[in-house]
């Protein structure tokens, strides 16, 4: 099988997996939770979001997490940035990198953030004009690739030009959402094969989410075309708002136990990782759909 011989994975827990969490989860509660992810070897975690707190108030304390992590180790801390006020926000926090997002859907763009494509992409290069004056790294996020749940199917030429857009506003990488799960393997192929035509692979992440039980799927299908990023969650923490009690964000656990049966290198200690998810579990009012946590939950009770 031609895949992969290593692949980054991205965890998205602490920040896409928590943010619609209803219960309040403390400040140190989520720093210890980031740490242990840290421990386990995965070697990049988007920690938070400089959103207002009115829209997420599960991120409010984002300042504070943030002040309890060494953003000078190893293990890479990116943070969302909507705005140029969470951008002013994550500069006198010291962040060393962060992300920016838009959609491939013209409505789900306008209901989510009540701005249009292009609209968004001229905030976004405000942003990142002030991210490269401070030496930031910039990661971009695009929505609703493969379907959205006001406009269906979303034509690969459009997702192929916001993300060229994206690129030449110098983001170092682009991570493409399937943002409520509802991708095939062969959209999956189709999807990316445009897009590598002019993009190299390395400039490309997935981020998957397992609402139909397709997202491991969808991932092989990726590592074949040559993608090694990932994005995932521990534990599969993260709901779809548009599918309500559906897994939102594939499961970390899942995704390093297939590949790693596949002899494809992720760093990553399944056991430790366990022991994070674990941990946010005890905080979090409802079973956690990782398949690979619920197993090792399992066995643990015996």
């Amino acid at each position: 099988m031609n895949v992969p011989k290593k692949v980054t994975l991205v965890e998205v827990g602490p920040r896409d997996g928590l943010q619609n969490e209803p219960e309040a989860i403390s400040t140190a509660t989520k720093v210890t939770f980031i740490k242990k992810l840290a421990e386990a070897g995965l070697p990049i975690i988007e920690c938070t979001s400089f959103v207002h707190p009115k829209w997420v108030p599960q991120l409010a304390d984002a300042a504070d997490v943030l002040a309890e992590l060494d953003l000078q180790g190893e293990a890479r801390f990116p943070v969302l940035v909507p705005n140029m006020k969470g951008m002013q926000r994550a500069i006198d926090s010291g962040v060393k990198e962060i992300a920016v997002f838009t959609a491939a859907s013209e409505t789900f763009n306008k209901k989510n953030i009540n701005m249009s494509i292009d609209e968004s992409l001229q905030a976004v290069a405000e942003i990142m004009q002030s991210a490269q004056q401070h030496d930031i790294k910039v990661r971009a996020y695009v929505s609703t690739c493969f379907g959205c749940p006001y406009e269906g199917t979303i034509p690969a030429e459009k997702v192929l030009a916001v993300v060229q857009k994206l690129l030449a506003l110098r983001a170092y990488e682009v991570s493409l959402g399937d943002t409520i799960g509802v991708a095939n393997p062969q959209q999956v192929e189709h999807v990316l094969s445009l897009l590598l035509a002019s993009t190299p692979a390395e400039q490309l992440a997935v981020h998957f989410h397992d609402t139909r039980g397709t997202a491991l799927a969808n991932i092989l299908t990726s590592l074949q075309l040559g993608i090694t990023t990932i994005d995932s969650s521990a534990g599969g923490l993260g709901g779809c708002p548009y599918a309500p009690g559906a897994a939102g964000n594939v499961a970390t656990e899942d995704v390093v136990f297939m590949l790693e049966g596949m002899g494809i290198e992720t760093g990553v200690n399944l056991e430790k990782l366990v022991d994070a998810t674990q941990l946010i579990a005890q905080s979090i009012d409802r079973p956690l759909p990782g398949k690979y946590f619920q197993a090792a939950m399992a066995q643990r009770n015996k």
